[in-house]
């Protein structure tokens, strides 16, 4: 039997049947070395880069114990963003179609708190969150911890760069002392290894990043002075002409400042940062995801979480403030095997500071070679059409697809990626046809109702 096989576990048939249905054949290096400690109950810190399968580790470990007719909590993960705890809930989903009426649960900020008493009356399994709502509820007492036995900390480097130190503090006051508690990091600073010594019990430590295949990107550093670095930008795109970018800005006004110049220079760009509304971020995200916004323009922390798998090209506008954020920004690029781009500029003043990114392998060249950006734009293929009307509706994927491709006389081929959240629904629309696709599902039904639809 091949140790790679998820049939080489104690895992029931009908997981290892789902987990080849959603093509998971074979273990990735963190969930062949994870999962046979955690299905035995033990404790695990586990260092993995993102798109390692580190959620699956996890996901299978918790699944394959949870007791179904017991309806409590009995595994509660918490994540960064919440971002991360929408796609990690989206990733357990999938998972857990080997069996009946599984429940799992997000709780995070940015969001009314009402609805989520209403869910946690009706009760759940697992439930997956940010540290801050989570410790909300938990003093209202609108979650009970009783019953949990497994806790994971999803990338808990990041939850402790971001503050969440006195809130993760407090929510283990309300976790039962005898449990399971997983932690998954990309990296092992020193607090990582304080947070473990206090929450977990020997631990078994793996680390699995000199394993996985390196990201392939070609690392390109620019020197310019501050006025020529929008001009540097452009003429980046305008060589090297990605189908998408992410641009890291170090504060939150110069991510506007650099998305409204790039829009002024025919270049299709969206800003996201801490002061956005959460409903504002989710229509950028939305926008940046589903291809009718080529480039987007982010600080650190609002960039945390985003699950965006085919990213080309990652700019560091501004030299990051470490050599760790540095790795986590440009790993967003090259996934699944995929080549990509990442471009640094710094100032004259920060040359010294710039000589530990000297490896051999980095390039440093000069910005003039770039070839100069006359005329060079980079608009949309897509636009994106909001209906409002979501899963609180009963609406799928399927009934938009069907509506387009039917009463609006759309081509399948014309129509992108379709978001379907609680109570509005995002469908990528081709450019040249997205005002009569407005039109027309203004006019008509879907799934015998009218909706308001109109344009992002």
């Amino acid at each position: 039997m091949n140790a790679k096989n998820f049939s080489s576990l104690p895992l029931s048939t009908e997981m290892v049947q789902n987990l080849n249905a959603i093509g998971y054949t074979q273990m990735t290096p963190i969930q062949e070395q994870s999962l046979p400690y955690i299905l035995e109950g033990r404790d695990v810190l586990a260092q993995a880069k993102t798109g390692s399968g580190k959620t699956a580790a996890f996901g299978i470990g918790l699944l394959s114990k949870l007791d179904v007719k017991k309806f409590r909590v009995q595994s509660l993960i918490l994540c960064p963003t919440r971002e991360l705890a929408e796609q990690v809930a989206r990733e357990l989903r999938q998972i857990a179609k080997f069996a009946h009426n599984i429940k799992i649960l997000t709780l995070c900020g940015g969001v009314a708190f009402g609805p989520q008493l209403g869910s946690l009356r009706h009760g759940a399994h697992i439930v997956v969150g940010t540290p801050g709502r989570i410790l909300k509820h938990l003093s209202k007492e609108s979650l009970d911890l009783e019953n949990l036995q497994t806790l994971v900390f999803d990338e808990a480097d990041r939850m402790l760069d971001m503050g969440f130190s006195e809130e993760i503090e407090k929510v283990l006051e309300f976790v039962p002392k005898q449990r399971q508690t997983l932690l998954f990091s990309a990296t092992y600073p020193e607090e990582i290894l304080d947070l473990s010594s206090s929450v977990q019990q020997d631990a078994i430590s793996i680390k699995t990043t000199t394993q996985e295949v390196a990201n392939k990107i070609t690392q390109r550093f620019y020197e310019v002075s501050g006025e020529q670095k929008i001009k540097t930008l452009i003429n980046i795109f305008s060589t090297f002409k990605p189908q998408n970018a992410i641009v890291f800005s170090n504060t939150k006004i110069e991510a506007d400042e650099i998305a409204s110049k790039l829009q002024k220079s025919n270049i299709d760009a969206l800003a996201i940062h801490g002061d956005l509304e959460q409903y504002d971020r989710n229509d950028v995200l939305v926008q940046f995801s589903n291809g009718s916004s080529r480039v987007l323009v982010a600080t650190d922390v609002a960039a945390r979480g985003l699950d965006i798998k085919e990213l080309s090209m990652v700019v560091n506008y501004d030299l990051p403030h470490s050599l760790e954020t540095y790795t986590h920004r440009i790993g967003r690029t090259a996934r699944a095997g995929a080549e990509g781009l990442a471009f640094t500029l710094y100032e004259p003043w920060e040359a010294e500071k710039v000589e530990e990114y000297r490896d051999g392998e980095r390039l440093f060249e000069c910005a003039g070679d770039l070839k100069i950006s006359n005329g060079f734009s980079m608009t949309p293929e897509f636009i994106t059409l909001v209906i409002e009307g979501g899963k609180k509706d009963k609406l799928r994927a399927g009934d938009l697809l069907g509506a387009l491709t039917g009463d609006a006389g759309l081509a399948g081929t014309s129509i992108g990626k379709i978001d379907v959240y609680e109570r509005q629904t995002y469908v990528a629309i081709e450019a040249k046809l997205v005002d009569e696709a407005q039109k027309r599902l203004s006019g008509g039904k879907i799934k015998g109702k009218k909706f308001s639809v109109w344009i992002l």
